[in-house]
């Protein structure tokens, strides 16, 4: 299972469910006495439960570092055994958890044995991401960039649309599915994160961090950064001209099953 720091979580969880929660309406959020956030990491879908939700909402990670970032309950537990009786809470969720970890209808059974009510997952489909940009060459480094990644990656990170049935092999019942698609928007003025993360590209940084992970031979992975930083430092120009748009959907798959 991997490993991720605070400040990749909320990088990537930046401003999701900021707007639209409609994807989490099926969860009755507001009729549960007892959550629990399984994975929650540093706690950006934990917060979130805890402004729709008037009961109490756990957090529960095995890196005590990242609970650490979280205020109010929490508990330190591993995602295939978690401290909890059966029939613990009203509602066990997970997001962008499943699909990096290496046996995930285990953690949903899991999840079933500590919940009465409902299990609810929120993850993303990796496979079909989709870039947009004013750099004409990073739409399709992009692609060939995730292509590697999905090859090598030792867990099913494109299980989004394929939950439902995770869900029925695990057992629950009136299983529904409901997409929601995050697009994160770069553009004039660019925050100080987006300046770093376009920085980030010009030294090919991402890949080199991945490149252990990554298929393809040494050759194909060094031409393919090579053309990754030839490509950040016209975002980088852009940039510095105002002119660099970038636009990244992310279809999640909110996935919802009754015990």
């Amino acid at each position: 299972m991997r490993r991720f720091s605070a400040d990749y979580l909320r990088r990537t969880r930046d401003g999701m469910w900021a707007d639209e929660r409609e994807a989490l309406a099926d969860m009755a959020l507001p009729a549960c006495d007892r959550i629990l956030d399984v994975g929650c990491g540093e706690g950006a879908l934990t917060r979130v439960l805890r402004e729709e939700c008037p009961g109490e909402v756990v957090g529960c990670d095995r890196d005590a570092a990242l609970l650490a970032e979280l205020d109010g309950p929490t508990v330190r537990g591993d995602v295939f055994h978690l401290p909890f009786r059966d029939d613990a809470v009203d509602l066990a969720v997970c997001q962008a958890l499943l699909v990096n970890l290496p046996e995930p209808r285990r953690a949903v059974c899991e999840f079933a044995r500590v919940a009465r009510g409902r299990v609810a997952c929120i993850e993303p489909d990796n496979e079909a991401v989709s870039v947009r940009s004013t750099v004409d060459a990073e739409s399709a480094l992009a692609t060939r960039a995730r292509e590697r990644y999905l090859e090598g990656a030792d867990t099913d990170v494109a299980l989004g649309d394929d939950a439902a049935g995770l869900l029925r092999a695990a057992g629950l019942s009136n299983v529904r599915t409901t997409r929601y698609d995050r697009t994160l928007v770069v553009e004039p003025p660019y925050s100080k994160s987006e300046v770093q993360a376009v920085g980030r590209k010009a030294y090919a940084d991402g890949l080199r961090a991945r490149r252990a992970t990554m298929a393809g031979s040494e050759e194909e992975l060094d031409a393919l950064r090579s053309e990754w930083r030839s490509m950040g430092r016209e975002a980088a120009r852009q940039l510095r001209a105002g002119e660099y748009r970038r636009e990244e959907t992310v279809p999640f798959y909110v996935t919802l099953g009754d015990i």
